[in-house]
């Protein structure tokens, strides 16, 4: 099986994950060889989580999990690209659908679209 080449940077590959129908880019987190195997395996994208060093089911606290419809990878083996029916409306744990919610406008940052949900009520 062709995979993801874990040992260009130390077991980790970023993941890009974008909206299977609009093509939005939801998010990037990192795999390890455990997750890239538990995505394929459930089908729901799975991260390694570098701050609590574990795997990470994403949504498994929030609901807002992500249905892999579609897996691609680069052409250096290095980088994997997740096209994710996103449930639950928000792929950021801050809320919003998208974690590149904030667009560079001149000297300051420009907020882009509105909460999903309260980030207090959800990760309590």
């Amino acid at each position: 099986m062709k995979e993801p080449d874990f040992n260009k940077a130390g077991g980790l590959v970023p993941a890009v994950v974008q909206d299977w129908q609009t093509k939005e880019v939801l998010m990037m987190a990192y795999m390890n060889r455990e997750s890239w195997l538990k995505t394929l395996e459930t089908g729901k994208a799975t991260f390694w989580s570098r701050s609590r060093e574990s795997l990470w089911i994403k949504g498994e606290t929030s609901g807002n999990v992500q249905l892999v419809k579609d897996v691609f990878i680069d052409c250096d083996n290095d980088t994997v690209l997740l096209l994710v029916e996103q449930i639950g409306g928000a792929a950021c744990h801050t809320g919003y659908r998208s974690c590149f919610y904030r667009r560079r406008v001149r000297d300051d940052w420009e907020v882009v679209g509105a909460p999903v949900f309260n980030p207090k009520e959800v990760y309590k």
